[in-house]
């Protein structure tokens, strides 16, 4: 697909979120319209006041004029409040659903995508960008009509006034409009190369907040505030050539309209000197010239607004355009069982440009069976559980669950028969009840007392002020290592899955806690299926099937010859 019909796609999905909302934009277009005749009304109103009112010497017609000139004055401010409420509303309500639906696509993409993207740069893309483009088709064009309101009322009347005058503008847009034609390309590159330098500000502090810890340990605070500095720096360049572009794209224009402005008060002063016009037909017209001028302006400022939109549809195009994984509908459903039985047949894996990491990888694993997964960090342990519970897709080869093979399952249903306990387990900043409940809300109080003791977290509970509804830190920086992989276990625990997968679930502790927990979970989970990722040989006794994976080699070996 073309950038251009790439953009014009985009543009359909743009206003698909309006089509929903389109009694409350037809709404706001006739509060703009209404308010947009009262405000044109009033400059005339005006003229009426000086030339019939004062010049004209007659008082019974200046006070009703000067009440008409009041009550128009205050219909216009109630009607601009209650406006700007409802653009509020529906502006609001445009930029949340477009920040959703860029969420739910994100949610669907696989690991590997996003493995190789910024954080903090597809933060920036759905936040700034998504931004951008809400103002474009809600803010900049509702402005966009009430000024072409505006400017055809201010016209008509400008016409009625003096159609000699009116000339002046017919001069004024092709000029306007030419220069702009000009100026095109360089403000779009300018607006592209600010949205890039403001991206790596956010994909930088996405990365070194986390990293607070490491950067104090490796002493390199001086460092990270230079190349922060770096970055500041060059934003501000961008910054700047974008704002010396947009000036030059505005200024030139501007000295147009002054220019224009001057030779009204010039040509018309001539004709109220030589008596051929009126001296508040003067005054109303040159509130008409600015009030025409204004709406110009505005819509010249459309043109860079439509910049800033390409550059913004074309970086939230970038995540819309990849591919999601398989429909969470497609497929069969995984056959519902108290425990898993997993079956590996002739596994093959490679990533992108690198060697086959495993190739023709076999084994059965009963339902209620310990399968225990040991190895070097490096050497495959990770990926092979990604490729089980279907994060990464193999070359070659299935994975079977109580049957069902993985490539014609429902991907969220072969999901669900997991609970995955990652060496690193993602603590949200919730009560530890609402972290332990994630993903298994239908858990009952006995099954979390249950969970809790088997992962020994009694002595946590202690020690929080407020016990399960104690509020836990983001990322759970508050708790040690070790209490932080005790609740990823328990939540896997509490999801009762078929298939319990536990990523390096001792490697915080110390051998007494970790052995006391391995054998709490061997002794209370015997009828489930166990993948237990470990390089400590404790946690993998009394496994019914070994895999090793040592020196490029993988071995499997059964319970005879396990650890």
């Amino acid at each position: 697909m073309s950038q251009h019909d790439e953009r014009r796609a985009g543009i359909v999905w743009l206003y698909t979120f309006l089509w929903p909302e389109r009694r409350a934009t037809a709404g706001l277009f006739c509060l703009s319209l209404t308010s947009t005749g009262l405000i044109v009304a009033q400059p005339w109103v005006t003229k009426l006041i000086i030339d019939d009112g004062l010049i004209g010497g007659d008082f019974s017609a200046l006070w009703p004029l000067a009440l008409l000139g009041l009550l128009l004055a205050v219909v216009s401010i109630l009607l601009a409040g209650f406006s700007r409420l409802a653009h509020t509303r529906l502006s609001g309500t445009v930029l949340f659903a477009l920040r959703e639906d860029v969420f739910s696509h994100v949610l669907k993409l696989s690991p590997d995508f996003l493995s190789r993207q910024r954080v903090g740069d597809i933060i920036s893309r759905m936040d700034r960008d998504v931004a951008e483009i809400q103002r474009f088709a809600v803010d900049t064009l509702f402005s966009s009509v009430s000024s072409i309101l505006g400017l055809i009322g201010a016209v008509t009347m400008m016409l009625l006034l003096n159609w000699k005058l009116s000339l002046v503008l017919l001069l004024l847009i092709p000029l306007e409009l030419s220069y702009l034609v000009v100026m095109r390309p360089k403000v779009e590159r300018r607006n592209r190369g600010f949205r890039e330098r403001s991206a790596d500000i956010s994909a930088f502090f996405a990365e070194k907040l986390p990293a607070v810890k490491i950067i104090q340990l490796a002493g390199t605070e001086s460092r990270e505030g230079v190349a922060l500095g770096g970055l500041n720096t060059r934003l501000l360049q961008s910054l700047l050539g974008l704002q010396r572009i947009e000036f030059m794209t505005s200024a030139v224009p501007s000295i147009l309209v002054s220019v224009s402005r001057t030779g009204v008060f010039l040509l018309g002063g001539f004709w109220v000197i030589q008596g051929e016009f009126e001296v508040g037909s003067l005054i109303a017209f040159t509130t008409y010239v600015g009030m025409a001028i204004g709406p110009v302006q505005s819509l010249l400022g459309l043109y860079l607004s439509w910049q800033r939109l390409t550059v913004s549809l074309d970086r939230v195009a970038f995540l819309r355009r990849q591919p999601t994984r398989p429909s969470e509908t497609d497929g069969c459903l995984v056959p519902q069982c108290p425990s898993g039985a997993l079956s590996l047949e002739g596994l093959c894996f490679a990533y992108p440009d690198q060697a086959k990491l495993f190739e023709g990888l076999s084994f059965d694993a009963p339902a209620g069976s310990k399968v225990g997964i040991w190895g070097k960090s490096g050497s495959g342990k990770t990926t092979l559980l990604d490729l089980i519970i279907g994060y990464r897709q193999p070359l070659a080869g299935d994975v079977m669950l109580n049957g069902c093979r993985q490539r014609e399952a429902q991907p969220r249903a072969w999901r669900q028969a997991f609970g995955v306990a990652p060496q690193d387990p993602v603590l949200f900043h919730a009560t530890l009840r609402d972290n332990l409940l994630y993903g298994c809300s239908e858990a009952t109080v006995t099954d979390i007392d249950n969970a809790i003791e088997i992962c020994g977290l009694t002595s946590l509970l202690e020690k929080l002020s407020d016990g399960l509804d104690t509020m836990i830190a983001e990322r759970g920086v508050s708790l040690s290592g070790g209490e932080r992989q005790r609740i990823g276990v328990a939540r896997a625990l509490l999801k009762k899955p078929q298939i319990l997968v536990l990523d390096e679930p001792i490697s915080a502790t110390d051998p007494d806690t970790g052995r006391s927990l391995i054998n709490a979970i061997d002794l209370h989970c015997q009828g489930m299926t166990r993948l237990i990722v470990s390089h400590r040989e404790e946690a993998l006794v009394g496994s019914d099937v070994l895999i090793r994976f040592e020196e490029g080699e993988i071995e499997v070996l059964r319970e005879s010859d396990a650890c």
